[in-house]
């Protein structure tokens, strides 16, 4: 298996809503280096057994060991590439705009058709926790086609708070946004058995998931549509739209059903929304107020 991960990266210390503005640069170095290594641990193929009477390691997970190439889109001087491991990375310079660095991630994947099996875009605080996540993907397909995309459930997590594990893309409060570019009523849902169980997969207004993985044949279609690398923001922003409103157009966008979230998952290494724009009210359990973060 051969996997492509683009990555925009940008950091510009600023008073800015995301975290690539944050004054402090440690926590978005910690960030992606976690994102990445993560990659590597999973996917890569320098994973080892311990053998100590024989004073070796023996290579182990072959059957999931794939050629893995990260890329960070970077423009001008404005990241922390030198704060990172060289060995888990190879750097992509541009000159775009910063909001834009996304679809130069797009013409990454896009200019290394042919040479790997999948090719995923990711924002630079996202983990993949799971190493049969590809897997995964391919089994969908085997369900859905090729037509079909399965986005994660994206959530965060806290060992202090009321709830231990929160999944932060929620239904849109303005289904407008997405409503002209899908059409959430056409096979509304998938389902399929594994592990002994039921999966279901649900179209949602909402596919964002900061990120998309597809198949060489998927990121051929995609490629080679009109408004591939037309640099919109149309969805809620040119951030997110890089991460979601190519594929939205172009496929069927599926997630993991509540019941079974965490199918498909990846972790949002930066709490956004755990305890910073979603307070608990006291003695209610399930009952929150949302509180717009500042700084």
């Amino acid at each position: 298996m051969r996997i492509l991960i683009a990555i925009p990266h940008y950091y510009k210390p600023s008073h800015g809503f995301y975290g690539s503005h944050r004054p402090d640069p440690q926590p978005r170095i910690d960030a992606l280096v976690q994102a990445m290594a993560a990659l590597h641990q999973n996917f890569g193929p320098r994973q080892g057994l311990l053998d100590p009477p024989r004073r070796c390691l023996y290579e182990t997970n072959g059957a999931n060991s794939a050629r893995l190439d990260i890329v960070l889109c970077t423009t001008g001087s404005d990241h922390l590439i030198p704060a990172l491991p060289a060995n888990l990375f190879r750097q992509h310079e541009t000159s775009a705009q910063p909001m834009l660095l996304g679809y130069e991630a797009h013409a990454v994947l896009r200019d290394g058709l042919g040479q790997y099996d999948w090719y995923g875009f990711m924002e630079d605080d996202l983990l993949v926790p799971d190493p049969m996540f590809f897997d995964k993907l391919a089994w969908f397909q085997s369900l859905g086609g090729e037509r079909a995309v399965l986005q994660p459930n994206r959530y965060e997590v806290s060992i202090d708070d009321r709830i231990h594990k929160l999944y932060i893309d929620a239904n849109l409060a303005k289904p407008e946004l997405s409503q002209p570019y899908q059409d959430i009523t056409r096979r509304p849902r998938i389902e399929g058995k594994a592990f002994n169980r039921r999966i279901g997969f649900q179209r949602v207004n909402n596919p964002h998931a900061g990120c998309f993985f597809l198949n060489d044949a998927q990121m051929r279609k995609f490629a080679a549509q009109d408004y591939f690398l037309d640099r919109s923001d149309a969805f809620a922003g040119a951030l997110e739209s890089a991460a979601t409103l190519g594929v939205m157009r172009c496929f069927e966008t599926y997630k993991p059903s509540r019941e079974n979230a965490d199918f498909l998952e990846v972790g949002h290494i930066h709490r956004r929304y755990i305890g910073r724009y979603v307070i608990f009210e006291e003695g209610a359990p399930w009952r929150f107020k949302v509180v717009k973060p500042t700084g």
